[in-house]
């Protein structure tokens, strides 16, 4: 009488995917291990000034004493975290860097994409390569230097943009920039949109470089308009790239240092110019309340990395694609 064969149990073919995972895993290392110990030196780099120093979060839990060993420090909890929300300086450097931060990917995130899509519309390659090599060169200029020009541009005594609105009579006397609070933020937008646009055009570029220019003569040959061209060919080519460099500038929604704020900013404007990374600059190092700083960074990080996961996830579920 002849035997049926025996079925295979849910749990074998599950073991036998995970050996052959595995499998699959150490043979691709053993191909590629050169390049494997090539990432060595970048992998430990990465631990040691990245994931080590994360020890340091401890000291939001303690009444940190730089005399004390760790053994030796105070433990006190949430402590910390508790005076953080219940300061109202806080919420004020909240709402400037949630301002500032919002007002810098709305018009830092938008402007360097149609840059790069005009400049990869024109034609004449001479008058090209000068734009951008134009538009490239105030990245390496130091926020030090920047800061400068900007205040020296619009100083009461001798700037030109003063100089520009009296001239065209736009206004009867110099208007005083840097002493109003109200506009502050805007001048570090503006600061930083002429510092940085033709640099963050770099990445589009590349990106408009790898769309298939195929697609663009079967355009033309169907009549499109460059318009045209580039609403259904140049962006939908570069969707993807958008959508990254999109949820990195999402997740550093609250991180944006404090450089551009500590040298454009004075006495006058400090309600609009404080940022989180300058209050704990404040806070922790210069008046010494060391675990309140560290309290700040870790809200700091935390809303970071909650951002980056949303907007992930968001993007995930409506395009159907994973960035991450």
């Amino acid at each position: 009488m002849e035997t049926l064969p025996k079925k295979s149990s849910g749990r074998s073919d599950a073991s036998l995917l995970l050996n052959a995972r595995k499998t699959g895993f150490w043979k691709t290392a053993r191909k590629q291990k050169y390049l494997y110990f090539m990432s060595i030196p970048f992998v430990i780099w990465v631990f040691v000034f990245s994931y080590l120093p994360l020890w340091g979060w401890t000291m939001a839990f303690q009444n940190y004493k730089p005399a004390r060993s760790f053994f030796q420090q105070e433990w006190v909890g949430f402590k910390h975290f508790v005076e953080l929300f219940q300061d109202e300086r806080f919420y004020l450097v909240l709402r400037n860097t949630l301002a500032m931060s919002s007002m810098g990917i709305i018009f830092g995130f938008t402007i360097p994409i149609l840059f790069a899509v005009l400049l990869n519309e024109l034609r004449g390659m001479i008058f090209k390569r000068f734009l951008q090599t134009v538009s490239y060169l105030p990245h390496f200029v130091s926020w030090v230097v920047v800061a400068g020009i900007v205040t020296k541009m619009l100083s009461i005594d001798g700037g030109v943009v003063n100089d520009l609105l009296l001239a065209l009579h736009i206004v009867d006397e110099p208007v005083t920039f840097m002493a109003k609070g109200s506009w502050f933020w805007y001048i570090v937008t503006g600061a930083d949109l002429w510092k940085e646009t033709g640099w963050n055009t770099i990445i589009y570029l590349a990106a408009i470089a790898g769309i298939d220019q195929e697609q663009y003569e079967a355009a033309r040959v169907d009549g499109a308009s460059r318009i045209r061209q580039i609403w259904h060919i140049t962006l939908p080519g570069i969707r993807t790239t958008i959508a990254v460099l999109f949820i990195m500038s999402i997740g550093h929604l609250i991180s944006i240092g404090f450089e551009k704020q500590f040298l454009l900013g004075n006495s006058l404007v400090t309600d609009y110019s404080e940022v989180l990374d300058l209050y704990a600059l404040n806070y922790g190092l210069n008046m010494g309340r060391f675990s309140y700083g560290t309290a700040i960074g870790i809200f700091n990080s935390l809303v970071s990395i909650t951002l980056l996961f949303v907007a992930n996830g968001l993007f995930k579920k409506y395009t159907k694609e994973s960035i991450m």
